[in-house]
């Protein structure tokens, strides 16, 4: 649709930094209060600040360390979509804590331009320089020769899943890999659109139709078609009460359009043949395949913004094919993109959520398998 990516980044702002940040903050907002009072007593970590370069930006996030022993590990946890800002939505504090019981320390940052680290936030940046981020922040760790830096794993969720793997790829020695709602290699606005268009009730008849002008508007933003050929093709699309919520208007910028339009004529951005969808991380397939290490995959059966029945696919003949990785899928009946318990994990029902309460066994599913394939035996 037009442009691509703009709207994939609208989207995916919205629901995976409201729904997934986003919820991650509103949650947290009440969990800080307990681990002010009781910190001192309870707390199964220590935390400070941490910083590190990166491409010329000077990123800051926290690192947290087991209060009883020495780290055994070290996992890094890898933003989806969005803003951030780890200290004051205290990111992923309820994963940070149970990893800390287990003896593995954890870090996780600022995206530039957020919170404390410097640069300029972009809300499209590149999958390849977030993984350069990785790459940089490992480098120190065992530079600073950080406890548990011995042992370095992965945690990322959604936009991670294509992230994770750049870095991994570049840096064999990163040692284990938790994927949450990940992703294949191509887009997946088609998908969102069709299960959220489903949920709400639309005919099959509009259904059809909006998939067709997105599909079509497509085209004819990535084959050299005219501003006004996109916007006759999308009429209706533009002015569907799906689309509205998130672009809050019909109108489309002819610029961005033809700027978005210079990066698929100039091969920047390619098409995949078959399937006409953009691809984000060519070679991805062979890139999952030579990894050599041992991958926890969760995936919630309710997750309207990205197709998990595909990347789970794409996991298990990737790294379930590799005799020298090991590979656990976790799914959950009731889980959204979000892994939260949800009736229809549409868009609708995840921004109205009042209380996120995670599928039952997310916890336990990711504490069992550090267990078996982190901790110590």
């Amino acid at each position: 649709m037009i442009y691509k990516m703009r709207i994939f980044a609208v989207l995916f702002c919205v629901f995976c930094v409201f729904l997934m940040f986003g919820c991650a903050h509103v949650a947290d907002q009440v969990e800080p209060v307990t681990v002010h009072v009781t910190a001192q007593v309870t707390t199964p970590m220590s935390t400070e600040d941490f910083e590190f370069v990166s491409e010329g930006n000077t990123l800051s996030g926290m690192l947290d360390q087991p209060t009883k022993d020495e780290a055994h590990a070290l996992i890094i946890f890898i933003h989806g979509y969005g803003n951030t800002n780890v200290r004051d939505w205290w990111s992923f504090h309820d994963l940070r804590t149970r990893f800390a019981k287990l003896g593995i320390a954890s870090l996780v940052w600022d995206k530039p331009g957020q919170g404390r680290s410097e640069g300029v936030f972009d809300i499209n940046q590149p999958v390849e320089s977030s993984a350069r981020e990785v790459l940089d922040v490992v480098a120190v760790l065992r530079q600073r020769n950080v406890p548990g830096a011995d042992r370095i794993g992965l945690w990322g969720i959604s936009r991670a899943g294509w992230i994770a793997p750049i870095a991994m790829s570049q840096d064999p020695s990163i040692a284990f890999w938790i994927s949450v709602s990940g992703v294949d290699d191509q887009e997946s606005f088609g998908y969102m659109l069709e299960s959220n268009l489903r949920i709400e009730g639309r005919s099959e008849e509009d259904v059809e139709m909006l998939l067709a002008e997105w599909g079509r508007g497509f085209e004819i933003t990535n084959e050299g078609g005219s501003f006004e050929a996109y916007m006759a093709a999308t009429e209706n699309l533009r002015h569907d009460p799906f689309m509205l919520r998130f672009t809050g208007s019909p109108d489309r910028d002819a610029a961005k359009f033809k700027v978005e339009q210079t990066r698929f004529l100039t091969g920047e951005l390619q098409v995949h043949p078959q399937t006409g969808l953009m691809i984000y991380v060519p070679g991805f397939e062979d890139m999952l395949r030579g990894l050599d290490l041992d991958v926890l995959a969760l995936f919630g059966k309710k997750d309207t913004n990205v197709n998990w029945r595909k990347t789970k696919a794409l996991y298990e003949r990737t790294i379930g094919e590799n005799p020298s990785a090991t590979l656990r899928v976790k799914t959950f009946a009731d889980g959204n993109h979000n892994i939260h318990q949800s009736e229809t994990g549409g868009s609708q029902e995840m921004q109205a959520m009042q209380e996120r309460i995670k599928s039952e066994g997310y916890y336990e599913a990711q504490i069992e398998w550090l267990a078996e394939h982190v901790l110590p035996k």
